[in-house]
């Protein structure tokens, strides 16, 4: 999706900017290209800098309860100092790299509900205008993609994905955000839990696979969060039998109770605000995320996304649902284009 916008505080005859993707998802810790295409207006500008910032629609909780807003969690300098005469077009080429732990947006082609963003931000004459914004498609890693796999062939299903606002203890998360895939159990769990959901938190060497399951209660206790960490290497990936592996770490954490003493999501109790512009890897947030069982991020709208009998890495399939995501994207960046105006 491209938007082609004035910039509105130039009013008419200023410039336009028009960003455009190179094809194809990007992967996390990977490069994103494309063009800037700038046109001049009716008279010359200064272009003091163009800037691109990755934007995601993100869920924060609140005492009064849940809400979602675009959280920018990194931003570019692509070019700039330069004058852009009347009528004049240019294009400025960039290549950026996303950090190591962007959400992923899709499975074998298949969307998630996860929405992404990149955004232009073009300053003229100390007026900055936020007025281009086009969908980021993200795909898996491969360690990301062997460990879907493997829950998929050990019969866990798809249910939602989503960006949780805060921070998991024990971890080095360097985003302000996480996002959790939350899976429905396989039969020979089903009896023990309710639900599993899977966080990658990658690095450049590896990748923290982070899984937490809501456990069923039982006749005379009550159901419970347990939590789990495991590290796995990039360069390993063609050497483990996932299947095995990532059976193994989902028995450690069925069949044992986590000793992991949560605290509450960083804006779980509204202190600051997490929609707020922030830059630079996270820095200045210390909330962890809240395991104590109070909160089911469950599906929100268009992110329910149906699995078929194949599992996870066959199966991520839409119908209606695709159809919703779709829509639901074109709300967020709406949404967002006109808070650019104000």
């Amino acid at each position: 999706m491209v938007f082609k916008r004035l910039l509105g505080s130039l009013g008419v005859g200023g410039p336009t900017v028009d960003t455009v993707l190179d094809a194809g998802a990007a992967a996390p810790g990977g490069t994103l290209s494309g063009q800037v295409h700038l046109k001049g207006g009716s008279a010359g500008f200064d272009i003091e800098h163009i800037a691109l910032e990755l934007v995601a629609r993100v869920e924060a909780e609140f005492e009064e309860g849940e809400r979602e807003g675009a959280v920018v969690f990194e931003r570019f300098t692509v070019g700039g100092g330069f004058r852009l005469h009347e009528g004049e077009q240019r294009s400025v080429p960039f290549t950026i790299a996303l950090p190591w732990e962007t959400p992923i947006t899709e499975l074998y082609g298949q969307a998630l509900g996860i929405v992404l963003g990149v955004r232009t931000e073009l300053s003229v004459a100390g007026a900055k205008d936020k007025g281009d914004l086009d969908q980021l498609a993200v795909r898996p890693l491969p360690a990301q993609e062997a460990v879907l796999e493997a829950l998929g062939q050990l019969g866990f299903g798809f249910r939602s994905a989503d960006l949780e606002y805060g921070r998991i203890g024990g971890t080095h998360q360097q985003l302000p955000f996480y996002q959790e895939i939350e899976l429905t159990p396989a039969p020979q769990y089903a009896d023990r839990v309710n639900e599993i959901e899977v966080t990658f938190l990658a690095t450049p060497g590896g990748m923290d696979v982070v899984l937490e399951a809501d456990k069923r209660g039982g006749l005379f206790s009550s159901g419970h969060d347990a939590l789990t960490r495991f590290t796995v290497a990039h360069d390993t990936v063609h050497q483990q039998d996932w299947r095995a592996l990532v059976d193994g770490w989902l028995r450690q954490l069925v069949e044992h109770r986590s000793a992991y003493a949560p605290a509450p999501a960083y804006g779980a109790h509204g202190h600051g605000d997490p929609y707020a512009p922030h830059h630079g890897g996270g820095h200045g947030h210390d909330g962890t995320h809240h395991h104590d069982g109070t909160h089911r991020s469950g599906p929100g709208i268009g992110t329910a996304v149906a699995v078929g009998a194949a599992g996870l890495a066959v199966g991520v399939v839409g119908g209606m649902v695709a159809a919703e995501v779709v829509d639901e994207v074109g709300d967020f960046f709406e949404g967002d284009e006109d808070e650019g105006d104000d």
